[in-house]
């Protein structure tokens, strides 16, 4: 398994992998990848298994505090000198889930972040997850603002 920032040609296999993961009402479209990877691709965290996508992390830097639903649409968002990353989606494959692959991107993620200066990491998850991203260091602030595909989100930080 290899970790790899991401480039434009990676647009097809970024939305399969997307596709895969999420709901169509919750999943980013190629067009919202398309407008991210002409922003921030050095904020896409590839993680690849003999050259295939597996498994990936994404999001904008930004001295926002809180992950608003306009930045998932709205690359403009991205501050490469913000404080916070934002990260929009954590993805594995169903075929490659419960290998620990996606806590080795996000230790990656966490890693690089802190290493930018940055004051830490936010996410939004589900109920089912608080306890996951528990483990890695995240605080759970409660429930999100987001009404991102009708359902309901939980804001979550990690503070370095």
């Amino acid at each position: 398994m290899h970790i790899r920032t991401a480039v434009l040609a990676d647009l097809p296999a970024v939305t399969a992998v997307e596709a895969a993961c999420f709901p169509a009402a919750e999943a980013a479209t190629e067009a919202d990848f398309a407008k991210r990877l002409a922003v921030y691709p050095n904020h896409f965290w590839l993680m690849e298994d003999n050259g295939t996508l597996v498994s990936f992390v994404n999001g904008l830097v930004t001295d926002e505090p809180h992950l608003r639903d306009e930045m998932y649409a709205d690359a403009g968002f991205h501050n490469e000198n913000g404080a916070w990353q934002m990260i929009f989606g954590v993805n594995t494959l169903p075929a490659y889930r419960r290998q620990g692959l996606a806590e080795q991107v996000l230790r990656q993620v966490i890693d690089d972040a802190k290493a930018q200066g940055r004051k830490g990491c936010v996410l939004t998850c589900k109920e089912k997850l608080l306890h996951y991203y528990g483990k890695l260091g995240f605080v759970n602030e409660g429930v999100s603002q987001s009404t991102h595909g009708g359902v309901v989100w939980y804001e979550m930080r990690l503070t370095f």
